[in-house]
């Protein structure tokens, strides 16, 4: 039986008809129309549907809509400020980062997740960080460079 849950996505609440264990990832992409976030394989392997819940990275094709209801849900539509890119986006397009693109929603957002929780993080500590998301077209190296400078962006803006 479906039930009326309010998820606040992007800083804005949406009311859902729904079963309370329907997967985000469908009602982001079916319902709110925030096509940004990916599917990819369905199971929680490649990260394509990462989004941030309370600023810790989820794969929303694993998380029931349930457990998002009174959390803060993040996409990649919700990442810029008006016209202004964040700085891992801008650091995307700088470094290179995007090939077919469709890894990068994901692996935009688990790299945000990343530097909410580690502003100065080693490439290792990137590289391991970012296991759960995968490139098909290997732009990895490319991946942790965007990273790297998006952190010295975000520390320059700290001051």
């Amino acid at each position: 039986m479906a039930d009326e849950i309010v998820l606040r996505v992007n800083g804005r609440d949406y009311s859902v008809l729904a079963e309370p264990d329907r997967m985000l990832l469908s009602v982001l992409r079916d319902e709110l129309d925030l096509t940004g976030t990916k599917y990819g394989c369905g199971e929680g392997q490649c990260g394509a549907c990462t989004v941030l819940i309370d600023d810790s990275p989820r794969k929303s094709c694993l998380t029931k809509i349930s457990a998002a209801a009174g959390k803060a849900v993040t996409t990649i539509e919700g990442l810029a400020l008006k016209e202004n890119l964040h700085p891992l986006q801008t650091a995307f397009l700088e470094a290179d980062a995007f090939q077919c693109g469709y890894c990068a929603p994901g692996m935009i957002m688990a790299g945000v997740g990343l530097l909410k929780k580690n502003s100065h993080p080693a490439r290792e500590e990137i590289a391991d960080f970012m296991q759960g998301n995968i490139c098909r077209c290997g732009t990895y190296g490319r991946i942790v460079e965007a990273i790297q400078k998006a952190a010295a962006v975000l520390e320059e803006k700290k001051g």
